[in-house]
This record gives structure tokens, C-alpha cells and sequence, in this order.
């Protein structure tokens, strides 16, 4: 007996030197790919801190030096000028951060129950509804047809409703749904339920999502990056300022600059002088820190369920 544990002992550890022969990496390829990973961090970071900047630099220094990664003079003029109007942010914010829930919560929890049906291959029609989501993924009816129905058979125009109802179930997340479903749930977890009497809805809810949480995680990143980007679609739908998202709200600032810099001949001298003093650039960069920051902080306290949730579901069946 003590013989063979010593022959698996010397088996593991000729195997193990084998395995480490053939995976360890030399110094100098180590010290290639470090390098390759720093220049590739630095191409996304440094663009980042050039926005920064940007918008915390004075106009004239810009108009005169151009862009630097190092504000020389510093000015926040570009905030102060986003903020002048502090109750349309607000409500703006505010519509952002409803939409951005809203649709976040609705879009898990179709995505995911689509996918758990369609995870079921007792269920007789999963292959019919497999191939009616995965033909929107090739063919589309266009933005004419989809404004068409939206107004005029939904009345979803100047509503909240049409910023996340349309797009709130993707087929890509339902593929990732299936998949996960599929490779993590074992069938005879969801039979002994069966055979104790519990309805598909307790199943699902008791039994399976407790154990997707990389999946909710990696399906509510999708949808709350979507939904809190989005800034085409309130402009497409909806008129009432009072409606818009905050996206949309800056790009209107953002037109606006750029309406009154293009018509300073038409303008009178009060107009010109005004739109001299505006921070175009800085506000320019500093509409891009508003809406991206406050998105990209979310991130870090997802990553790892994200992660996760995002390579177990990638390899679509």
C-alpha cells in the first residue's frame, strides 16, 4: 500500500514537472507581454485623462496651445456653464436614473425567463421560439417600421415608456440566458422540484435565480450601459424637455454651442460677446466626464460576477 502511494506521488510530480515545462513562460516573453498590456492600459486610460483635462482647462489657453494632458490654466467654467441650469440637470438626472432602473429590472427578468424556457428541451416549442429570436438578429424592419409602430400603434411618443420598453429583451442576452441555464442548472434539480409539486414560477424564482447571480450581473451591465448611453432615442421620440435623460439633455447643450458659434454673423454684438466667453471645448469634454463617470463607477462592484457570468455564457449551443 505504501508503495503505490509512493508511485502516485513520483507520477504526480513527473507530470506536474512536465505540465510546468511546457507552460511556464520565459522571463523575456514575460516582460514582452507586460509591456504589450501597459501600452494597451495606456491607449484607454490616457484618452481618459485628456477628456479630464480638457474640460478643465481655460478656453483661450485651448484656442491658443491646443490640447494638453496638463491643464496650464485651470477653469471651470465649462461646469459652471452645464450647471447654470440646475433644475432641468436635476430632472434630467432623474429621468435617467428611472429609465436606467426600470429597464435594467425589466430586461433581467425577460431575458432571463425567455432564456430558462428556452433551456427546457422538454418544452415542445423551444426550437420554434429559438428561431423566431434569432431571426431579428439578421434581419431588421428598419427605423421607419419601428417609429411607425411605436407611435402610432403603441402611443409610446413624448413617454418614458419608449426610452426601455422596445428594446428591453435582446436575443444576444437571451442566447447568454439559455446557455448559462443550460451548463450551470442540472436537470435533476429542476425534476425533484417537479416531483415535490412546485410550479415553474417556483422553481425559477426560489431555485434557479438565487444561483445566476453572475448572470444578473452580466445581463443588468449590458442593459444599464444601453439604457444610460442612449441619447438617439429621446430625441427621435420624445419633444417635451421635460422628458428628456441627461444624455439627451447635454447634447441639446451641446447643439446649442454650436448653433451659436455657426450664426455669429447673424448675430448682434451682446450674442457675439457671449459666444466668445463660451467654454466650447471644455463643455464639449465636460458633457463626455458627466455622462460616462457616473456609469463607469458602477463597474468595479459588478466586475467579478460580470466577469464570470459573461465567459460561462459566451459559448452559444
Amino acid at each position: 500500500m505504501e508503495r503505490q502511494k509512493i508511485r502516485h506521488v513520483k507520477a504526480w510530480g513527473r507530470n506536474k514537472s512536465y505540465i510546468a515545462e511546457f507552460t511556464q513562460i520565459r522571463p523575456l516573453t514575460n516582460v514582452f507581454f507586460h509591456f504589450l498590456l501597459f501600452i494597451f492600459a495606456a491607449s484607454c486610460i490616457i484618452p481618459v485623462l485628456l477628456i479630464i483635462s480638457i474640460s478643465v482647462s481655460d478656453e483661450n489657453f485651448i484656442q491658443l496651445h491646443g490640447y494638453s494632458l496638463i491643464p496650464k490654466q485651470v477653469s471651470l467654467k465649462a461646469y459652471t456653464f452645464i450647471f447654470m441650469k440646475g433644475s432641468e440637470i436635476l430632472n434630467s438626472l432623474f429621468n435617467s436614473v428611472l429609465v436606467t432602473a426600470a429597464g435594467t429590472a425589466l430586461s433581467i427578468f425577460l431575458t432571463t425567463t425567455m432564456g430558462y424556457v428556452l433551456s427546457r428541451y422538454e418544452y415542445r416549442l423551444h426550437k420554434f421560439y429559438s428561431w423566431l429570436m434569432f431571426l431579428p438578429m439578421v434581419f431588421g424592419g428598419g427605423m421607419v417600421a419601428s417609429y411607425f409602430i411605436n407611435t402610432q400603434f403603441l402611443h409610446f411618443h413624448n413617454t418614458l415608456w419608449i426610452l426601455f420598453v422596445p428594446g428591453a429583451m435582446g436575443t444576444f442576452n437571451c442566447i447568454i440566458c439559455r446557455t448559462f441555464f443550460r451548463s450551470n442548472v442540472p436537470d435533476a434539480i429542476v425534476d425533484s422540484a417537479k416531483m415535490d409539486g412546485a410550479s415553474q414560477f417556483t422553481i425559477f424564482f426560489r431555485l434557479i435565480m438565487p444561483v445566476s447571480l453572475p448572470l444578473i450581473a452580466t445581463i443588468g451591465l449590458f442593459a444599464s450601459f444601453g439604457l444610460w448611453n442612449d441619447w438617439f432615442t429621446p430625441f427621435l421620440y420624445i419633444g417635451r424637455q421635460d422628458l428628456y435623460t441627461l444624455q439627451a439633455l447635454l447634447y441639446k447643450y451641446l447643439r446649442d454651442i454650436q448653433k451659436l458659434t455657426e450664426n455669429l454673423s447673424v448675430s448682434g454684438v451682446s450674442a457675439l460677446e457671449m459666444a466668445l466667453k463660451l467654454p466650447k471645448e471644455g463643455a464639449r469634454m465636460a458633457i463626455v466626464v458627466l455622462v460616462v463617470v457616473p456609469i463607469t463607477c458602477v463597474y468595479p462592484f459588478f466586475q467579478r460576477y460580470f466577469i464570470t457570468g459573461l465567459t460561462i455564457g459566451a459559448v452559444k449551443e
